[in-house]
């Protein structure tokens, strides 16, 4: 559901999103947020303890950075962090995303960082 029960056209919703690292919320399913965000440089180093994380990478190139290892992305891939694994996400270049995290994950793993979005709006 999407609040009001209308489609959501992503491209149209990543117009509204000017800001790095602010994720919006576009859609709510079973107690999930479906959220859009931009990403440029680096986010900061979190993890979630009891909650798995999914990226859908909708523009750009990003590398999920993990202490085992990165994974590259690119438009089109998809990669679902693991619940307790700690990662720090990353992007060259501006890149969009959409995000499936249960509605109450802190998207910074409760990290205190001048990128951390306290409220998260819907657009």
């Amino acid at each position: 559901m999407t609040g009001d029960g209308a489609p959501v056209t992503l491209s149209e919703k990543l117009k509204l999103i000017a800001d790095h690292w602010h994720p919006r919320i576009v859609a709510r399913v079973d107690g999930y947020h479906v959220k859009l965000v931009k990403v440029k440089g680096e986010f900061v180093w979190h993890t979630h303890a009891d909650q798995d994380e999914m990226f859908l990478v909708l523009e750009g190139n990003i590398v999920i950075r993990m202490r085992d290892g990165d994974v590259s992305l690119s438009a089109g891939d998809l990669f679902v962090v693991p619940k307790g694994v700690e990662h720090c996400p990353f992007a060259e270049d501006e890149a969009s995303l959409l995000i499936l995290a249960r509605d109450d994950t802190d998207h910074t793993g409760g990290v205190a960082s001048a990128l951390r979005a306290e409220d998260q709006e819907w657009i």
